[in-house]
């Protein structure tokens, strides 16, 4: 099809009927259609890509797989397939606009047809581009950026092929005007500062790296990442006595306790110990329950930072974890925000060796069920979102193992999953008590 001689506008004049219409203008709109097929494509592709998350492309990265190990050969060079696929995009709307905007004038020619046709079929023509050839492919790609990667990778790499002399000339403007234009900072995300910690020099202790990357890694972590789960909270009922009170704190030893109605789910004040001093010699007619603070409640998608910075406003050292039911789902402490950067603070009241754990060798833990996952992601020394796509609502080892499980498992079963093995040493009708971790080697990255 030579699309460069006019069509047969005598032909259209003396047709018989819209049949001759349709017989002429049938492979035009066919190869207009395959055309804006292709631009969706390419934005989709466009959009995939350039949307992948650090952990995606350093699976693709680490994949044996050919389609995975495609993608990260065109990631290989970024700016270079951007502006490939950028001239690709832009010389398939050109085309249709033109191919359009052509047929259109032809026909008009042809019947006599007025000039507003041309107009209205442009208008037309460029909100199917930007409809069926932007915004629709680059919302469902981004929306499955690693699937549409993987399967318009291949066209990806044919358009870096041939448009490879026009998008290296584009590479080289930009770098050139990069180059001139005075950067005033630099934004880089929480993978690639955790990547610079690593790299830093002998001078700096393990001690001091650590510190770093719970810097870095601070504000990416959620209340439910470090809250201490409902199970292992201690609080008493407002319906106490006075010595029943004092009874329970003095087995608690903790300074601040939750106050509860019937139930956790209704936490009805904080009591600071230290309001209880000026009233230790009182008998049981004492009414403690006048000596409740309000209590602030968060939702368990909360930022820490965020969080942090409410502690200090509020001028409070504790907040009750609630979930979308407002039911309580754990608690979070001052001391639990700080120990995520300087690690585990111990007092003189805390046990030689933390409770929950034991450390057989450098590979293997024995944990409590209990034990939260946050925890046992510090303990094992491996990055906080490691069971992440495993662990579904879980907070702690225990119920990790129940999704793995989809049921209760017995004292000597055992389950691979994220590159550890999981073998269920003590549990009961009720819960999982001791389970042993062991490090798959070479399996699973440090932090």
């Amino acid at each position: 099809m030579d699309l460069s001689d006019p069509l047969p506008r005598k032909v259209l004049l003396a047709g018989d009927g819209w049949g001759t219409y349709f017989d002429l203008y049938a492979p035009y709109v066919a190869l207009i259609l395959l055309l804006m097929t292709l631009a969706g494509l390419v934005s989709a592709s466009e959009a995939a890509f350039f949307s992948l998350s650090p952990e995606e492309r350093g699976r693709c990265r680490d994949s044996d797989r050919v389609d995975y190990q495609r993608i990260s050969t065109l990631l290989d060079r970024p700016k270079r397939l951007l502006a490939s696929l950028v001239i690709f995009n832009n010389l398939l709307n050109i085309a249709i606009v033109v191919m359009v905007t052509y047929l259109t004038w032809e026909f008009s020619q042809a019947t006599h047809a007025s000039v507003g046709l041309l107009v209205g079929v442009t208008l037309l023509t460029t909100i199917a581009i930007v409809l069926f050839g932007e915004i629709i492919p680059k919302v469902y790609a981004s929306q499955n950026n690693l699937t549409v990667a993987r399967r318009t990778a291949p066209l990806a790499q044919i358009g870096l092929f041939v448009f490879l002399p026009l998008s290296k000339l584009l590479v080289t403007l930009s770098n050139q005007v990069d180059k001139r234009i005075q950067r005033r900072g630099y934004r880089l995300s929480a993978e690639e500062l955790s990547q610079a910690v690593e790299l830093t020099g002998t001078d700096a202790t393990s001690e001091e790296r650590e510190i770093l990357k719970g810097i870095v890694n601070f504000s990416n972590l959620t209340a439910r990442q470090v809250m201490r789960a409902r199970l292992d909270i201690s609080a008493v009922a407002d319906d106490l006595s006075f010595s029943e009170l004092m009874a329970q704190i003095n087995a608690s030893g903790y300074s601040r306790v939750p106050v509860y109605h019937e139930s956790l789910d209704q936490v009805e004040g904080i009591l600071y110990i230290k309001d209880l001093l000026p009233h230790l010699h009182d008998d049981d007619a004492f009414r403690w329950q006048t000596l409740l603070r309000p209590v602030f409640f968060i939702p368990e998608t909360k930022k820490v930072d965020d969080l942090l910075q409410d502690f200090q406003k509020r001028r409070v050292h504790m907040a009750i974890v609630v979930d979308e039911y407002g039911g309580t789902r754990g608690l979070v402490t001052l001391e639990d925000i700080i120990e995520e950067i300087f690690g585990d603070i111990n007092d003189e009241f805390d046990e030689e060796d933390p409770e929950g754990y034991r450390r057989e060798d450098e590979r293997t833990v024995v944990f409590e069920g209990k034990v939260s996952l946050t925890d046992v992601c510090r303990i094992l020394n491996v990055d906080a979102s490691t069971f992440e796509e495993i662990r579904g609502d879980s907070e702690s080892l225990g119920g990790l193992l129940l999704e793995l499980f989809s049921r209760l498992p017995k004292a000597g079963e055992e389950v691979t999953s994220a590159g550890f093995t999981f073998l269920v040493l003590s549990a009961d009708d009720k819960r999982i008590n001791e389970v042993r971790v062991t490090k798959i080697v070479d399996s699973v990255p440090n932090q």
